[in-house]
């Protein structure tokens, strides 16, 4: 067996980039930007009030209070047409341009309207309530850069920059293959010795969460000549993932039944629990990554190697992280496998995160996965720790 670092490590390594593909904006939100977005047009693009008032030269108002001659008005997408001369004054509004002479703004509330006239009372510097053009950004600034994902408020600037189409990372085509003649899908007769297959149903909304387009194969028999048609349906995948192998439990017959088409195996085995069965390596270009058919070590698997794969495909940081916690109840001594404990986190009085590992850890058990807030990771060999000492737990969420 190998480490679960060494195993990730593997995994990444025989994992390469998504190519770019070009989108319209409307469909950004959750993409990986592939290129730096450079701004089309700057914003402002000339200086606006940011207030409701009367656009003055600074120099008039210098001494309060002044009476101006009042020549007209400036609203967004209504600019005054002509010049501010000194002792003169424009009423504008929010967002408005300033006039061509005018070089500050004076709130309404600090004036008085008369007729044709208004009177300054308070006193202004040059520059006041002014956004000069290209405050937020100037052409050829590049605010979004390759790499990040995109979120609501990147798209709002993608199109005040006017950029209308963006190359972003392509997601992730995942094909995703059940195996065991025991499974059967939600909703379908079950016969005897029979049981729902979730895996599929789960992994692919793991991969869909995370930004993925998941394949699912279906349900290939416990057969060699089964597993081989089925598998055919990977072609074109960035990535295979197999859940389960023959009823015994390993992946002897996966690897048996593959081998006739190219199978080639990197790892089997990782000291870890739960997923001390899974399975790394590549059917030509195509990467294959074998993880258990029980539940619960399925999505945990997930959650170590498919997430990080996935994410190294579109370029983002590929680590698993951690936070720390301290201890909600007393552990005792770990063996030679890496533990993830399902645990509950909740805050002590003081602030403090505190991860509570449930009672039972059978890796059958779905409803404590679902339920967890995280995996409390212990190393190998780790003695047996107290309620309240530290320790590194993994949030459970399929943010991308």
């Amino acid at each position: 067996m190998i480490s679960v670092e060494e195993a990730r490590q593997r995994v990444l390594a025989g994992i390469g980039p998504v190519p770019d593909e070009q989108i319209g904006i409307a469909q950004a939100v959750g993409r990986v930007l592939a290129q730096d977005v450079r701004a089309r047009v700057s914003h402002p693009p000339v200086a606006v009030s940011s207030m409701d008032g009367y656009a003055v030269r600074a120099t008039d108002v210098a001494t309060v209070p002044a009476e101006l001659a009042l020549i007209g008005e400036s609203a967004a997408g209504r600019a005054f047409p002509g010049s501010l001369n000194p002792g003169q004054a424009v009423r504008i509004f929010t967002g408005a341009p300033m006039p061509y002479g005018a070089d500050a703004v004076v709130m309404q509330e600090n004036t008085r309207k008369g007729e044709g006239t208004v009177t300054i009372l308070e006193s202004v510097r040059a520059g006041h309530f002014v956004r000069p053009a290209g405050l937020d950004f100037a052409v050829g600034d590049a605010p979004l850069k390759a790499g990040r994902r995109l979120g609501a408020r990147d798209v709002g600037l993608i199109a005040a920059m006017n950029v209308p189409w963006i190359m972003v990372k392509r997601p992730p085509r995942v094909a995703i293959l059940s195996t065991g003649d025991e499974l059967v899908m939600p909703g379908e007769p079950i016969g005897p010795s029979q049981i729902i297959g979730s895996n599929g149903l789960a992994l692919a909304a793991f991969v869909t969460a995370m930004g993925g387009e998941a394949t699912i194969l279906g349900t290939a028999l416990d057969s060699e000549e089964s597993l081989r048609a089925m598998t055919a349906g990977a072609r074109g995948a960035d990535l295979l993932v197999t859940s389960g192998g023959a009823s015994v439990g390993d992946y002897d017959l996966v690897q048996s039944a593959l081998d006739d088409i190219g199978l080639r195996v990197d790892f089997y085995k990782v000291a870890m629990r739960p997923g001390k069965p899974l399975m790394f390596g590549s059917i030509g270009e195509v990467p294959v990554l074998g993880v258990p058919g029980n539940p619960v070590s399925a999505l945990v698997c997930a959650y170590m190697f498919l997430g990080p794969a996935l994410r190294k495909m579109v370029g983002l940081p590929a680590e698993v992280g951690t936070v720390p916690a301290i201890l909600g109840r007393d552990l005792g001594a770990n063996d030679r496998r890496q533990d993830h404990l399902r645990a509950t986190l909740s805050h002590r009085a003081d602030g403090a995160l505190v991860a509570t590992p449930f009672d039972r850890q059978d890796s059958a058990m779905m409803a404590g996965l679902a339920l967890a807030d995280c995996l409390v990771v212990r190393a190998a060999f780790a003695p047996a720790a107290r309620a309240g000492e530290p320790v590194d737990v993994i949030p459970l969420s399929e943010g991308r």
